[in-house]
């Protein structure tokens, strides 16, 4: 009898844990050159147990793909229409009408709009501070008239900055001083009308932003040496962080707000600390934290969470930092990163890569060989290809950080290459690149081959403004 009680018990944590796990999101950035198809993507979010995925805007073939998918969405809204539908109530109607009601009615399960991307963040100086509540309240009122309020919630996606703590202790958490009144007007809102507070949480930035910020406390292994704050102790800061904000709303009267994660993760390069160590680190302790389903200290239960992000963006800026462009778990191409188990659909096998992927040639561009390293064109060429490409990955401890001077003005040559989907035009840099069959990759360094994408979506520049640029570029350094 007690070995039946115990198997019952262990069936019943199995079937819970699923459910716990089987809720997390990934979001899905479109920012790159040569974007995946929609539905390759669509069928790797499916094979890899995802539910529910965050959207930044509502792109037609995106939304498409997630037809009668089973997803649930949430499709995000430009911070450069917070003004347009803050100060129009026909433009909220229209774009909810566009962008909401159309696509629900052709299958897509949207859960949620998205008002907004981090628009309270410190850096942006306030600018979208006047339009933001305005552009929420109008387009809750333009769900409403389309009858779609029930059914899809409104939300702000903010950044942990929007609250602070001014002793480092959850309990001492409260929205920041600048914002204070704005912020608690948005949430008697999102609680009036039965929403939930967006939050993401980013302990990679608190350590890309702070030396002196200890490194284990980023993670969820335990062996940080706890924040106490009365009863409780913290030894890892997404829980002190997440709890910070919780503090914040009881202070304020809305302790019992739903919250969601909207983005949490972990960059693979671009900086000494993103690479697909500390990823899989941070990304697989995450997974296993929030399985246990307890919550953190002030708020039990399950964590509602999306995964930032789910495939790497070569078009995103670089203005935070290398790394922007690197968040994904997986490549452009939809090849994992590293083992990461999430709980449901992938539990023996960690995840599977996007199927059908078709590539370029095999093909790679590099510097001649018998080129002085010295050679006075080198140094604007290279300006040239990495202003135009993405030569994040060089640099101090990145995965092409032990790459020879010959390795590095390669990989900048290639990439450009491999950018403008292999056009012999786009490898010829005065004269000094070549191409060749011989893979250069070494090590952790990838040399990729882009993959084949429609026309309408490559980044390929056109050949003829290329050519020009070329051959002024030789005049000019030939005449030195």
């Amino acid at each position: 009898m007690e070995k039946v009680k115990a198997m019952i018990l262990l069936l019943s944590c199995i079937s819970l844990l699923s459910v716990r796990v089987n809720s997390i999101g990934a979001n899905w950035g479109t920012q790159t050159s040569h974007p995946l198809p929609p539905d390759t993507v669509v069928q790797m979010l499916k094979e890899n147990g995802f539910s529910k995925v965050k959207l930044f805007d509502a792109e037609d073939g995106t939304m498409n793909a997630l037809k009668k998918s089973g997803f649930e969405v949430m499709v995000g809204l430009p911070n450069d229409m917070l003004r347009t539908l803050a100060t129009s109530v026909k433009a909220a109607e229209n774009w909810v009408s566009k962008n909401v009601s159309a696509y629900v009615n052709d299958g897509v399960n949207i859960r949620y709009v998205a008002v907004g991307n981090e628009p309270f963040l410190e850096t942006y100086n306030g600018s979208f501070l006047q339009t933001t509540f305005p552009a929420l309240q109008n387009v809750q009122g333009a769900l409403i008239k389309a009858g779609l309020s029930n059914q899809v919630k409104v939300t702000i996606p903010l950044n942990a900055d929007v609250y602070q703590s001014s002793t480092g202790k959850p309990s001492d958490g409260d929205f920041r001083t600048d914002i204070h009144d704005l912020m608690v007007a948005i949430v008697k809102f999102l609680s009036d009308n039965s929403a939930a507070f967006t939050v993401n949480i980013y302990p990679f930035i608190s350590l890309y932003s702070d030396s002196n910020f200890p490194v284990e406390y980023a993670f969820f292994d335990g062996n940080a040496s706890p924040v106490v704050d009365g009863s409780n102790a913290y030894t890892n800061m997404f829980d002190a962080n997440l709890d910070n904000l919780i503090w914040a709303l009881k202070k304020n009267g809305y302790g019992n707000l739903p919250i969601i994660v909207g983005e949490i993760g972990w960059p693979t390069d671009g900086d000494m600390n993103a690479n697909t160590q500390y990823a899989q680190r941070f990304n697989q302790g995450f997974m296993t934290h929030i399985s246990t389903g307890r919550g953190t200290p002030m708020r039990p239960g399950p964590i509602d969470a999306y995964l930032f992000s789910l495939i790497d963006e070569d078009e995103k800026s670089i203005q935070p930092g290398n790394f922007e462009r690197h968040w994904g778990i997986f490549t452009y191409d939809g090849l994992p990163k590293y083992q990461l188990n999430l709980g449901i659909g992938n539990t023996s096998r960690g995840l599977g890569k996007a199927r059908g992927v078709q590539y370029l040639d095999k093909k790679w561009c590099v510097l001649k060989p018998n080129i002085a390293l010295s050679d006075l064109r080198l140094a604007d060429t290279i300006s040239y290809a990495c202003s135009n490409a993405d030569c994040t990955s060089l640099g101090y401890k990145t995965s092409c950080g032990n790459l020879d001077t010959w390795g590095n003005i390669s990989y900048a040559f290639d990439n450009y290459l491999q950018k403008n989907d292999q056009d012999d035009v786009a490898c010829d840099f005065s004269g000094l690149a070549t191409t060749t069959n011989m893979d250069p990759s070494t090590g952790t360094c990838r040399f990729g081959i882009m993959i084949m994408v429609d026309d309408a979506s490559s980044f390929k520049l056109p050949q003829f403004g290329l050519l020009i640029f070329i051959f002024v570029l030789h005049l000019l350094l030939t005449t030195l």
